[in-house]
């Protein structure tokens, strides 16, 4: 009995002991597994704080990102995904300028002179206006050069005019025919033109500046009843309203009334001539009064003393000088002087002008010479046929016609100051 139990005992503590042995076997190659999994900067995450989708069996699961080769399950390496290489930088936007306002945009031109040429082509005998020409029928030389002609047109387009007229105490038959070739004037206006009213003595006086209305142009040559003084300052006046005229856009006309005598100006005519010159885009149409008068007195000489006025003593010679220095100033800015004997002439006279300005050509072209030195440059306008020849006219009876050209003699060219 005592021996048996003593066996049941030692065969106890055997396998107490066996089961120890085996405890501390484990202990140690879980000790030494923990040890080997561990980093010394980290530790193993705790069981009961990890979620229930990363746990599997008390053990961490891991989550393999998508695109991340090699093994897909709880345990092994991972393949890092290599990186995608950079693309480059996109280039920056251009740059541009900022918009200030209240600037406008600037932009470079360059200015190629342009000399434009009014021409008049009528019937030598009687004055008519002769349509239907072309470019090619027109010749055009400055200072001997031929140029050619770049723009071409047939303008008939209201007109600007001033009316200049000579109105002082010399004699009642001058100053009625100043007054009738005013009105006659006055009459073949329409309603589109534009006409500014002016009389001189010893100084230009303006009656109304530019109007279309008939009935001012018509108020302001009522005002000429009593004339001042006996001066007729004809070159004085003609400058002032030149000088006046440059500071207006576009073609303007002088319409000057007058009997051609200057008795007291302080301008000479070669200061006047100079600035006819200069003035550019401008045509005089000189018109003579006292024509009849003057005759008789040529003829009775001992009627006519004084004829021009108390106190001026003018002669037979000063009107002919007046006379030509009047066709100058017409032929230098392509208009024509007239030299009416009667008053029965001045309506068909003045519709002459009224043709002559609305109905004209005009010529452009970029002169050869293209120096902007300052000088006077003449030109010569020719009008021929297709062929190069002389052109020919002819009217309804087949009878031929001489033709005359009017345009201006020459023009200033510009001055730079280098």
């Amino acid at each position: 009995m005592f021996n048996n139990r003593k066996y049941y005992v030692l065969e106890r503590f055997r396998g107490c002991w066996l089961w120890a042995a085996v405890f501390v076997a484990g202990l140690a190659v879980g000790g030494s597994a923990a040890g080997q999994s561990q980093s010394p900067s980290s530790q193993a995450p705790d069981s009961s704080q990890t979620p229930a989708s990363q746990q599997d069996n008390g053990k961490p699961k891991q989550e393999v990102p998508a695109e991340a080769g090699g093994p897909t399950d709880s345990v092994g390496p991972y393949a890092i995904p290599k990186k995608k290489a950079e693309e480059p930088p996109p280039p920056p936007p251009p740059v541009m300028p900022k918009k200030i306002e209240d600037i406008p945009d600037y932009s470079l031109k360059v200015n190629v002179p342009l000399v434009n040429v009014d021409v008049l082509v009528t019937t030598k005998d009687g004055g008519q206006f002769i349509p239907g020409l072309h470019k090619e029928n027109f010749r055009v030389a400055e200072d001997g050069v031929p140029q050619q002609i770049k723009n071409f047109t047939v303008s008939q387009a209201p007109i600007t005019a001033v009316l200049l007229i000579e109105f002082a105490s010399t004699n009642y038959w001058f100053m009625r025919d100043a007054l009738e070739a005013s009105y006659a004037f006055a009459n073949s206006l329409k309603k589109e033109d534009w006409v500014a009213v002016e009389y001189f003595d010893m100084q230009p006086h303006i009656l109304v500046d530019f109007t279309q209305d008939k009935k001012a142009v018509y108020g302001a040559l009522n005002q000429l009843r009593i004339p001042g003084f006996s001066e007729t300052n004809v070159f004085d006046s003609l400058y002032d309203t030149l000088d006046r005229l440059d500071r207006v856009e576009g073609k303007k006309y002088i319409v000057l009334v007058t009997t051609g005598i200057d008795t007291f100006s302080k301008i000479t005519l070669d200061k006047m001539l100079k600035k006819i010159k200069d003035s550019k885009d401008i045509t005089i149409f000189p018109i003579s009064v006292g024509f009849a008068i003057r005759e008789y007195c040529e003829v009775h000489p001992g009627m006519c003393r004084n004829a021009h006025g108390m106190g001026i003593p003018v002669g037979q010679m000063d009107y002919l000088q007046g006379d030509n220095e009047m066709r100058t100033f017409a032929a230098m800015t392509g208009g024509r002087a007239y030299f009416p004997r009667f008053q029965g002439e001045l309506p068909e006279l003045f519709g002459d002008i009224s043709n002559d300005i609305r109905n004209q050509y005009t010529l452009s072209y970029s002169p050869t010479n293209t120096k902007l030195d300052g000088t006077y440059r003449k030109l010569k306008v020719e009008v021929i046929a297709p062929d190069g020849g002389a052109l020919k006219v002819k009217d309804q009876k087949g009878k031929d016609h001489k033709i005359d050209v009017v345009a201006r003699e020459g023009y200033t060219a510009k001055h730079t100051v280098e």
